[in-house]
């Protein structure tokens, strides 16, 4: 089973249209799926735009009455997905964007590193034609990167779309009890559950995807200074993380 897990917030206008591609995805590609939305608290429609699909493909939604952000979607996907899942080793769980960034046309080389060996694969995106902002911002993660952010294979500061073999998540949740999956929030959370998950990875490879900036209908949230900034302060942590002796929790 590969669990497609999305977390939103206010993508109405995207995430019918992106579900019915990946459901297309999987017509012409031979593969057990399920997609697992978290719906952070959204106010445009989003709830009710999801509704509808349930009935039509393998749709779950879990919703939270307000907007909590993105490290803690992450969590709830990480677990739910975990609970679900009847053969660990054998299914996987790939996180991915709501607003078209990310491609399910992607998936199937995804899963075929997956299938492979590979316990994690992510995404190497380069940002050649991103927004301003994005741009703006990746010039910060590369000083950030260059001035003391570990050296992490899998470890683009700007992806989210990553696979995970659910065994791997099982021995991460298994490993920190009750505390949250990621502590942190936005490009920061994506990197810390890396750096946490990759502890019980045999296996890390990169692939490259480029994103799609220009299929995306609504304008960016990344806002350069504020995200350089957690990311910033991030850096100890994931020091730690990456460090042998720096655990998981």
């Amino acid at each position: 089973m590969i669990y497609i897990c999305i977390p939103t917030y206010n993508e109405g206008p995207t995430i019918g249209v992106l579900l019915w591609r990946i459901r297309r995805v999987f017509q012409d590609y031979s593969r057990e799926y399920e997609i697992v939305v978290y719906d952070d608290g959204s106010t445009d429609g989003t709830r009710e735009t999801l509704e509808p699909y349930a009935d039509v493909i393998p749709l779950t939604i879990l919703r939270g009455d307000h907007q909590q952000g993105f490290g803690f979607a992450i969590d709830k996907l990480t677990r739910e997905v975990s609970r679900r899942t009847r053969y660990a080793r054998r299914d996987a769980m790939i996180v991915m964007q709501a607003d078209f960034t990310d491609q399910p046309e992607h998936i199937p080389e995804l899963v075929k590193r997956f299938e492979g060996g590979a316990d994690i694969v992510a995404a190497k995106q380069e940002m050649t034609e991103a927004p301003a902002p994005v741009r703006r911002l990746r010039r910060f993660a590369d000083w950030i990167q260059r001035t003391g952010f570990p050296k992490t294979e899998g470890a683009d500061l700007f992806t989210s779309y990553r696979l995970y073999r659910i065994s791997v998540l099982r021995e991460l949740l298994k490993a920190i009890g009750d505390k949250p999956v990621v502590t942190s929030n936005g490009w920061a959370a994506n990197v810390e559950l890396l750096l946490k998950a990759r502890r019980f990875a045999r296996r890390v490879e990169t692939v490259d995807l480029a994103p799609r900036y220009d299929v995306r209908t609504r304008e960016t949230r990344v806002r350069p200074v504020a995200d350089a900034l957690s990311l910033f302060r991030f850096t100890r942590k994931a020091r730690m993380l990456a460090s042998p002796a720096g655990g998981a929790a």
